[in-house]
């Protein structure tokens, strides 16, 4: 681009308007997982094309699946020698439950003191409207320096369901040379960084079924095994006492990680206090051996997400149950395959429950981990884009966290994926009053305009 400085003075010029923008999404409640909110899963599709057709794309289409739309968008005009971007988002929100542990509603975003607080302000509306602007600034003021599409999707918050066959149905249509990934975030508000690793993620509901139905406690409790008891007990065999996971074969993919990257891994800024203070926890507990930034970057993991059975009313009722249920899911490294982990699961539950319970496990899904290369020139771009916004170098990290959808990419289109996006670890997601820091969504808008004139002259 001949002048970066025009797109760059028209959003400065335009911040009011962008936020207000912003307000307006964000006030759409499109909560994927809640039938009820269908309605508004169509606004919000339609509300982002809309935003798209400021481009002055060659196409945008809202694309259906076998559940919620897909956003489509493409403009191929840049020419053959350009690289071709595929940009990636979700416009879906989670659940904003418990309502009552919010400070402001979740759908009618409130701003307070430089954050604005909505559900899907940080994951992630605000990334990919920001990336959104960058681009409408940078096609209208000089034209956009190289080829671009859009894929938004409306289901990550459910586990991307349909985008899977989507890709494989439209291979040829995805083509790109890399995926810009903006469901991301920096390390700190004045610390810009880059996730280069992503877990992968399997998840699964466990039934434990004793008596054909529930029994008075009484006169039954100590003759027969209550699935409580032995869901409990279950659960509990399922780490041993240095905190690994006992799953048969758990950890037989897991690579041991060189030195070099524990040491860069070891010179991230971290502090005890403030995680257990973003954690709103006492104490912190994990695998012996292995830091707690190793933890959720380069170690697997097995959590219980929701256990019930038996009677949970207000009030005494002497009950045995006759099941119990639970949710879990395990957090997964590079090698170790997804599909791999229902088989476990299955061989530790033949081997562990007793006489006399009957089990299913209930495989609901999962996707693959994610290693992106941090020497590419389009990482690079990134990095030196990064370092232009906010004056210091850029920190890789390993992420916790799953975006399948980036394993899913790099296995179906052949392509790294770029996570850049400018949400903070102590944003809330998925909790009560989410919210998103304003001045690094202005600069977020801003990076994205470097980063785009960056890797238009990448040769």
């Amino acid at each position: 681009m001949a002048d970066i400085e025009a797109p760059l003075n028209y959003v400065r010029e335009h911040r009011d308007d962008h936020q207000n923008e912003l307000i307006e999404v964000l006030s759409i409640p499109s909560v994927s997982t809640l039938a009820e909110h269908k309605p508004d899963i169509e606004k919000c599709a339609n509300w982002i094309a809309d935003q798209l057709r400021r481009l002055n794309l060659d196409t945008v289409e809202i694309k259906p699946t076998g559940g919620h739309p897909i956003v489509y968008g493409e403009w191929l005009q840049a020419g053959a020698d350009k690289p071709t971007v595929l940009v990636y988002g979700h416009y879906d929100v989670q659940p904003a439950d418990p309502f009552d542990e919010w400070d402001s509603p979740p759908f009618a975003p409130e701003i307070r003191d430089d954050y604005i607080y909505a559900r899907g302000a940080s994951d992630m509306k605000g990334q990919i409207f920001a990336q959104i602007k960058a681009a409408e600034a940078m096609a209208n003021h000089g034209g956009l320096p190289f080829n671009i599409k859009y894929l938004i999707e409306g289901e990550e918050e459910i586990g991307s369901e349909n985008l899977e066959a989507f890709i494989d149905n439209n291979i040829d249509l995805l083509k790109c040379d890399f995926v810009l990934n903006t469901d991301a975030g920096i390390y700190s508000k004045e610390q810009p960084g880059i996730t280069y690793s992503l877990r992968g993620l399997a998840y699964f509901e466990v039934e434990v079924r004793g008596p054909s139905k529930d029994l008075h406690s009484g006169r039954f409790g100590g003759t027969v095994r209550n699935p409580i008891h032995v869901l409990s007990d279950l659960i509990n065999g399922m780490h041993d006492d240095n905190g690994k996971v006992t799953l048969p074969g758990f950890y037989d993919k897991v690579r041991e990680v060189p030195a070099e990257e524990r040491a860069s891994i070891a010179a991230l800024p971290y502090n005890d206090d403030e995680w257990k203070q973003m954690s709103a926890s006492k104490a912190l507990h994990g695998e012996d051996r292995f830091s707690t930034l190793e933890q959720i970057g380069i170690r697997p993991c097995l959590d219980v997400n929701g256990i019930w059975g038996g009677f949970q009313g207000e009030g005494a009722k002497t009950v045995l149950p006759a099941v119990a249920t639970c949710k879990l899911s395990t957090r997964l490294v590079a090698h170790q395959v997804h599909t791999d982990i229902p088989a476990m699961l299955n061989a530790y539950m033949e081997a562990n429950v007793p006489e006399g319970i009957d089990w299913e496990v209930r495989d609901l899904g999962g996707g693959p981990a994610a290693s992106m290369d941090i020497n590419s020139k389009w990482m690079k771009a990134a990095e030196d884009a990064l370092r232009e916004s906010y004056d210091k170098d850029t920190l890789f990290s390993p992420e916790g966290g799953s975006i399948p959808v980036v394993g899913m990419m790099q296995e179906k289109l052949g392509v790294d994926s770029i996570m850049l996006g400018f949400s903070l670890p102590d944003d809330g997601i998925h909790g009560p009053n989410e919210r998103q820091y304003m001045p690094n969504f202005f600069i977020g808008i801003e990076t994205y305009i470097r980063y785009m004139d960056k890797v238009g002259n990448t040769n």
